[in-house]
């Protein structure tokens, strides 16, 4: 099945497919997280799933496939406006949403300010950014999302070069992509893929 034809619910389905289940690790910021879904997130929306009047790691663990794909559809889609965005962009842009919330929206205004589109990069969708979104598309219907996806992949290297913390994430223990280029690649042509080559190029300085 082509991307663009996959159900919003199944681009869902297998964001959490991607994530995986219970993790806390110390280097996320995001904290215990379960499917994607973040301690932070589930005391946001006040998800306190054993009834003890409080949100924390056991809630965390207690979340269930089923509801991360709502919540994920509600306030992750839904939510933010990626709904209407153009087709092409929603599963990456819905994808990164996931992974980096507001930052996933900044990756677009600026590549539509690159285009030369003029929009404010404050990572909100509004009647702006979906009016430039649309008007992008059309000038290149076929290179927008390998576009967004490339700037994706850029702004992940640059978090890893920040923090070295964070490289694991980008980089795997035997020195080859990590997930966070893995899961950027998913969105982009395989043209578009880096070559060992390259991405060994571009590591290299982390050591």
């Amino acid at each position: 099945m082509a991307r663009n034809a996959v159900s919003v619910r199944q681009m869902a389905e297998e964001i959490v497919a991607r994530e995986g289940g219970y993790v806390n690790d110390p280097d996320d910021p995001g904290g215990a997280t379960n499917y994607g879904v973040t301690i932070h997130t589930m005391r946001r929306l006040g998800l306190d799933l054993d009834g003890d009047g409080k949100v924390n790691v056991s809630d965390v663990r207690r979340l269930t496939r089923a509801q991360a794909v709502e919540i994920f559809l509600k306030h992750y889609f839904d939510g933010p406006r990626i709904s209407e965005l153009p087709r092409v962009l929603q599963g990456t842009v819905f994808d990164m949403y996931v992974n980096a919330g507001g930052n996933a929206v900044k990756i677009l205004q600026r590549l539509l300010r690159q285009m030369g589109q003029g929009v404010s990069v404050d990572g909100a969708i509004g009647p702006q950014t979906i009016a430039a979104s649309k008007r992008a598309c059309d000038m290149a219907p076929a290179h927008i999302a390998d576009a967004y996806g490339i700037a994706r992949r850029n702004y992940y290297f640059a978090i890893a070069d920040r923090r070295p913390a964070s490289r694991k994430y980008a980089r795997s223990r035997a020195g080859g992509k990590g997930g966070w280029i893995k899961r950027a690649e998913e969105f982009i042509s395989p043209r578009y893929h880096m070559s060992k080559a390259e991405f060994n190029k571009r590591v290299a300085k982390w050591g």
